[in-house]
C-alpha cells in the first residue's frame, strides 16, 4: 500500500479501536437472532466472521455454550477479543484466526452456526451466501445482518451515498436472493434504531475527540462524519436487518405443483391420512377461486421424481384481514420421518414470504410446528371460531413491518368450520 493508503488505514482503525461495536447491533438483537435460529447442539460449533472486538462471539460462547472460531483480518481486534475472553473465563471457548472471510480454510460442514453481524458487506450479500453455505453442517444455520432499503423509492441523496459505498437492495430482494441461493428463510429480524445508536454514539464521540492533524485522520474524519450525516438526514430510508437462513435439504427437491402433479398430490394426501377427507379438502380448495393462492401448493420429490410430500397454503381471514392458512401437510407413508415433510413446509413458507404474506396460521401438532417458528396464535390475539387447545392453534409472522391482525379466524368454506 502507498503511504497515503497506509495513513488512511491507520487513521480509520484509530477511530474504531476500543469501540464496543464495529457496526449497528446490540446484545438484544444477537439474542433475538440466536433464538430465531432454533435449538442448537449442546456445544455448538460457531464461526463468527468479521468478529471485530468480539461482542457477538463472547455472547455466543457465554450464553449458547458455543465453541467459537472468531475470524477477522485486523489482528488488534483479535488480540482484544482474546484478552477479553480470558478475562471472562471464556478463553477455552473462543479461538481467534486472522483470515479473509472470502478465503476460509475450513472443510465443508465444519460449523453448526455461521454468524456474521455487520460484516457480510465486505463480500456482498450474494457472494456471502455462496461462499459460506458450504461451511454449515447438516441442519446448520447461517445468520447474517445487512443494510438495506426500507422504502421503495429512496431519496437521491441517500441513493447517491450508498451507491458509492455499498449498493443497497430491499428486504424483498434480499429475501428472494436467499431463497434463490439455496436457503430456507427461518426468520427476518429488522434491527431497531437503538442498534444504530450503540454503534454511532461512541463513534461520534471518538470522532469529536480525534486529532485531525494526525496522518490520514482528516480524510477518515470527513468520511465518518458524512456517514453520520446521511444517517441523521435519511435514516428512515434504510436500516439493518438480520437474516436467519438454513441451506435446503438436498435429499428432497421442492417446487410448486403443476397440473400434472394433481393426481399424485391427491394420492399422497389419501395415503397419509386415515380417511380421504384431506385429499377431498385439497381438491375443494383448488376449485375455490377466493381461497386458492397460485404458487402456494408445493411438493417435495422423492429420489425417483415421484411426489413424496405436499404442503398447501390458502387464503383465510382474521376479522376480514387477509391471512394465510397452512393445511393440509401430507407425507407419503414410505417417506415419513425422513425430512420430506419439513422440506416441503419450509419451501411453501418461503414462497408465501416472497409473495408478501404477513402471517400464516396452522392448526396442528404443538410439538411439530414450533420448529418452523410458529407460536401460539393467542399471543397475537388470534383465535379460531371453534374450540381447540390453545397450544394447537399456531401463528407464524412472516412480515412484521405492519401490525399483525387480531381477531377470529375465518377459514374457506371447504374446511367446514
Amino acid at each position: 500500500m502507498s503511504d497515503h493508503t497506509n495513513a488512511l488505514h491507520d487513521a480509520f482503525f484509530a477511530l474504531h479501536h476500543g469501540l464496543p461495536r464495529q457496526g449497528p447491533g446490540s446484545d438484544a438483537t444477537t439474542r433475538r437472532l440466536l433464538a430465531t435460529a432454533g435449538p442448537l447442539p449442546e456445544r455448538p460449533r460457531v464461526l463468527d466472521l468479521g468478529c471485530g472486538p468480539g461482542r457477538s462471539a463472547l455472547l455466543l460462547a457465554a450464553e449458547a455454550g458455543a465453541e467459537v472460531t472468531a475470524v477477522d483480518l485486523h489482528q488488534p481486534f483479535l488480540d482484544e477479543l482474546r484478552q477479553t475472553a480470558h478475562a471472562r473465563g471464556l478463553g477455552d471457548r473462543i479461538r481467534t484466526l486472522r483470515a479473509d472471510m472470502g478465503e476460509l480454510p475450513f472443510p465443508d460442514g465444519s460449523f453448526d452456526l455461521v454468524w456474521a453481524e455487520s460484516s457480510a458487506y465486505a463480500l456482498g450479500f450474494d457472494t456471502a451466501l455462496r461462499s459460506w453455505r458450504r461451511l454449515t453442517a447438516t441442519g446448520g444455520t447461517l445468520v447474517l445482518t445487512d443494510c438495506e432499503w426500507t422504502v421503495d423509492e429512496p431519496s437521491r441523496a441517500a441513493r447517491a451515498f450508498w451507491d458509492q459505498h455499498y449498493p443497497l437492495r430491499t428486504r424483498a430482494a434480499n429475501t428472494a436472493a436467499a431463497v434463490e441461493g439455496g436457503y430456507h428463510v427461518l426468520g427476518v429480524v429488522p434491527q431497531p434504531e437503538s442498534d444504530w445508536q450503540e454503534y454511532y454514539g461512541p463513534l461520534a464521540a471518538r470522532a469529536d475527540a480525534a486529532d485531525p492533524s494526525a496522518p490520514g485522520m482528516a480524510e477518515a474524519l470527513a468520511s465518518t462524519r458524512a456517514e453520520l450525516a446521511v444517517r441523521r438526514d435519511h435514516g428512515g430510508e434504510y436500516g439493518y436487518t438480520g437474516y436467519v437462513l438454513r441451506p435446503v435439504d438436498p435429499r428432497w427437491p421442492t417446487r410448486a405443483e403443476t397440473t400434472a402433479d394433481v393426481p399424485s398430490v391427491r394420492a399422497v394426501n389419501a395415503a397419509a391420512f386415515e380417511t380421504p377427507a384431506e385429499a377431498d379438502l385439497v381438491d375443494a380448495l383448488r376449485a375455490d377461486g377466493e381461497a386458492w393462492l397460485p404458487g402456494l401448493s408445493f411438493v417435495a420429490e422423492a429420489p425417483d421424481g415421484s411426489v413424496a410430500a405436499h404442503a398447501l397454503i390458502t387464503r383465510c381471514r382474521v376479522d376480514g384481514v387477509p391471512a394465510a392458512a397452512l393445511a393440509p401437510v401430507a407425507v407419503a407413508p414410505e417417506h415419513q420421518r425422513q425430512g420430506a415433510g419439513e422440506a416441503v413446509v419450509r419451501a411453501v413458507l418461503d414462497a408465501a414470504r416472497l409473495r408478501g404474506e404477513r402471517v400464516v396460521l396452522v392448526l396442528g401438532h404443538p410439538e411439530y410446528y414450533p420448529r418452523f417458528g410458529f407460536v401460539r396464535a393467542s399471543e397475537y390475539g388470534i383465535r379460531p371460531s371453534f374450540d381447540v387447545p390453545d397450544e394447537a392453534m399456531r401463528a407464524l409472522v412472516l412480515d412484521g413491518s405492519d401490525p399483525v391482525p387480531s381477531g377470529t379466524i375465518h377459514y374457506p368454506a371447504a374446511f367446514g368450520v
